[in-house]
Formats: C-alpha cells, sequence, structure tokens
C-alpha cells in the first residue's frame, strides 16, 4: 500500500496530478489561479451553475481577481463542473466550502458534510483530500474520517486526508496566495507527507503539524485572536468617547511603543467570514468537554453589540437637531466587511442598516465595490448604490460612514453631508460640528 502514497507523492511533486477545488468562492478560486499557474491541471467543482457558466466562459464574479486570469487559467486546461462524480479524475481533492453559524450561532457543518457525501462514492485509490474550511477541532476525524473509509478504503493507506486550513485575506496587497505560509496537519504520518507534497509546490512556506485536530486549533487561534482584541479596542473605544477621548489617538500614540503592544483599531463590528464565526466554533465544541469560554464570548458579546451602538450614536446625534430616527434619510457608506473589496459576508454595515430599517429610517446606500445589495441568504434590501455627490450628499439627514473604502471623496463628503457618523476614524482630529465619532 505504501506504493499507493509513493507513486501520489511522485504525481504531486512533477505536477502531473490533477488538482480538484470544491467551492470556487473567495478562497477556492484564488487556489484554482495559483494551481494553473505552475502548470497543474485544476479541476474546479460547485453547485452554483452560474458560476460554473461564467468561470468556462474566462470571466470573473470576484471583484479582485481580473477576468483575464481566469481566462489564462480556462485556455491552460482549467475546467469547471457541478459534476462531482468527477472527482474521480482528481489526484487531490481540496474543499474549500462554507462554515456558517446557525440562528443559534451554533457550527452548521451542512455544507461540509453534504459535500463529503456528494464526493465519497466517487473517491478512489491514490487520491488525497484536503479540508480547508474553518471548522473546530475534530472536524476532519469526526465527519470526513468515518464517510471517507465507509467506501471500503483506508485512510493512511489507501486515501489520505488532511486538513489545511485558508489564510485568504480579499484585497490585501501585500499577501496573496502563494506567499501565505500553509499549515498542514494529516490524519496518519502518511497522510501528511500527501498533504506536503500537495501544497509545497504552490506555496512558498507549508508548516506541517502533528495532526488534523492541531491544524484545526491553529486555525481558530489566529482568528481568536483578532476577535478578542477587537472586542477589547471596541470596549475602549466606548468608554473613551464617554470621556471624550478619542481612541485612535491613543491607539497610533501606543503603536509607537516598538514593543508588546499591536494595534488594532475599533470599528462597527466584525465582519468577513473568519472572525464573526470562527471564535464560536470553539466555544460550542469546548461545551463538549465541561468547559466554558468566557474570555471569547465576552469578546463577541462586545463586538455583535457595536452595530446597534452606531445606530444609537446616529438617535443622539439627530436628537441634538431635533429630529427622529423614524422617517429621517440616512445614507449608509460602504456595505462591504472591509475597505477596497466586494466582498459582503457576515457585513457589520448590513447589520446596521437593519437596524435603521427597523427603527424606520428612510434608507440608502452609497459603495463603488458594490452596485446592487446583492441575493444573501439571511439580509434581504432591494437597493442600488447611490452615487456620491454634493447634490446627492445633500439629500440625506445623515450619513454613516461604515466602510472605509479609498474610492470615496471624503473631502467632498465633509464639505457637503449634514451629518457624519465615523466609525472608522477617518476624520478623527478634524474640527467640525457635523462629524460624530462611533
Amino acid at each position: 500500500m505504501t506504493n499507493l502514497k509513493d507513486r501520489l507523492v511522485e504525481r504531486l511533486e512533477c505536477k502531473e496530478a490533477v488538482i480538484g477545488i470544491v467551492g470556487l468562492g473567495y478562497v477556492g478560486l484564488p487556489l484554482m489561479l495559483r494551481y494553473s499557474d505552475i502548470g497543474f491541471r485544476v479541476l474546479g467543482i460547485d453547485i452554483d451553475p452560474g458560476k460554473v457558466a461564467r468561470l468556462n466562459a474566462g470571466e470573473s464574479y470576484i471583484e479582485h481577481i481580473p477576468a483575464e486570469r481566469v481566462a489564462a487559467a480556462r485556455d491552460g486546461g482549467f475546467e469547471a463542473t457541478s459534476d462531482f462524480a468527477r472527482v474521480a479524475e482528481a489526484d487531490a481533492v481540496i474543499l474549500c466550502v462554507p462554515t456558517p453559524l446557525n440562528k443559534y450561532r451554533e457550527p452548521d457543518m451542512s455544507y461540509v458534510i453534504n459535500t463529503v457525501e456528494a464526493l465519497t462514492p466517487h473517491l478512489r485509490e491514490a487520491q488525497v483530500v484536503s479540508l480547508e474550511s474553518t471548522t473546530y477541532p475534530g472536524t476532519t476525524e469526526e465527519e470526513l474520517l468515518p464517510r471517507m473509509e465507509g467506501q471500503g478504503l483506508t485512510v493512511g493507506e489507501q486515501l489520505f486526508l488532511v486538513y489545511s486550513p485558508e489564510r485568504e485575506d480579499p484585497g490585501n496587497r501585500d499577501f496573496e496566495t502563494r506567499t501565505i505560509p500553509k499549515v498542514v496537519g494529516g490524519h496518519t504520518p502518511a497522510c501528511s507527507e500527501v498533504g506536503l507534497a500537495l501544497y509545497r509546490p504552490a506555496i512558498d512556506r507549508v508548516v506541517p503539524l502533528s495532526s488534523t485536530r492541531a491544524a484545526e486549533m491553529t486555525k481558530l487561534l489566529e482568528n481568536i485572536h483578532r476577535a478578542v482584541n477587537i472586542g477589547l479596542v471596541n470596549e475602549m473605544k466606548v468608554v473613551a468617547d464617554r470621556m471624550g477621548i478619542d481612541i485612535f489617538e491613543v491607539v497610533d500614540a501606543a503603536a509607537t511603543k516598538p514593543f508588546g503592544f499591536t494595534p488594532y483599531y475599533p470599528g462597527p463590528g466584525l465582519g468577513g467570514h473568519c472572525i464573526p464565526i470562527d471564535p464560536f466554533y470553539l466555544t460550542w465544541k469546548a461545551r463538549e468537554y465541561g468547559l466554558h469560554t468566557r474570555f471569547i464570548e465576552l469578546s463577541g458579546e462586545i463586538n455583535q453589540g457595536m452595530p446597534e451602538y452606531v445606530v444609537g450614536k446616529l438617535m443622539e446625534a439627530l436628537n441634538q437637531q431635533g429630529k427622529a430616527l423614524k422617517g429621517s434619510r440616512v445614507l449608509v457608506l460602504g456595505i462591504a466587511y472591509k475597505k477596497n473589496v466586494d466582498d459582503m459576508r457576515e457585513s457589520p454595515s448590513v447589520h446596521i442598516m437593519e437596524r435603521l430599517r427597523d427603527r424606520g429610517a428612510d434608507l440608502a446606500y452609497s459603495d463603488p465595490h458594490v452596485p446592487a445589495f446583492p441575493a444573501m441568504r439571511e439580509h434581504h434590501f432591494d437597493l442600488e448604490s447611490v452615487p456620491l455627490s454634493p447634490a446627492s450628499l445633500d439629500e440625506y439627514d445623515a450619513v454613516v460612514l461604515a466602510t472605509d473604502h479609498d474610492r470615496f471623496d471624503y473631502d467632498m463628503i465633509l464639505a457637503h453631508a449634514r451629518l457624519i457618523v465615523d466609525t472608522r476614524g477617518i476624520y478623527r482630529g478634524t474640527p467640525a460640528d457635523t462629524v460624530i465619532k462611533a
């Protein structure tokens, strides 16, 4: 059986292997492009026929990924399909599917489980399966392993199983798929060897770990670290505001210390697929061991309260002008979860918009990266982006600066908006009666 492992490792190292990527979103699509760029044949699998059609036409549906790169991959042999039976053609199968939370803030593993159950009838000898979706420690062993071995193949001898968490940061020009180190943990030593052979051709630095559980926990620690520190600075923002202190000035000053401090900046809440969600995967799993992750849960409580805090600051500001929020015209600036991208996943802007709508505000938004409010699983607005101009800004009682895109003309906004609720510190130090820090 060792020959199966050696044969697969050799095919990966010689770039003769076919790479199958399941889930062609913000994680899977850049990974596909990387493997295609270095000469692998890549097969993409996605349940969305619209995505499949666009990719096979050489088009991109993610703003920061140029269509030219997709077309070049297609011309180099990349093909997208919705047919899970074709996984048999792949030597490596990389799963990049969503792992959201349900309405009880518990892990929703349905995407992973449904994907694995669709794939397993078509798995064969000498394949490696790598899960990249962020999840709780134990997922790979508890959910993937039994389903894979249920087909009669032994993992570690005939099939190989690894966990390697995605670390994509959409819109970050300082890092790309190749330059972000890749953590890999295998179910067995043979699985680890195959996993390293899978990623080493594509990634500059691959970091081996002792197990899939250690790799799963590593991803959670990375994002819990950020969530807790953002929660801390968001709490300090509220305290500083009550004391009449500019928290952004304080963070900038603390960041001049060359050791022992890492700057985190406050905002309107957490966004993106990872930081608002991943900590709750560990809190949920910890309960199985009779443990309560109070630190994590407290930071989550603070961060989830930020959209309500922003709305409260807006209501106070309107009240000072003798206006109620109900019936006021409010323009939300930026609805992507972070600057300079079109990624809407878990965006705090959307939670702010829902609270404003529920309180009777006449709502609009402007975002140069999101021309129309997209179809989302839980959030629904029939809105299109409002072009910014002195005349359009004058139509609104207030604007809420929720996402600080570089393409906004902040001088024009300051000159013509009647009231600005600034959640990002863009107007820090700006003496203006119309700017409210939130």
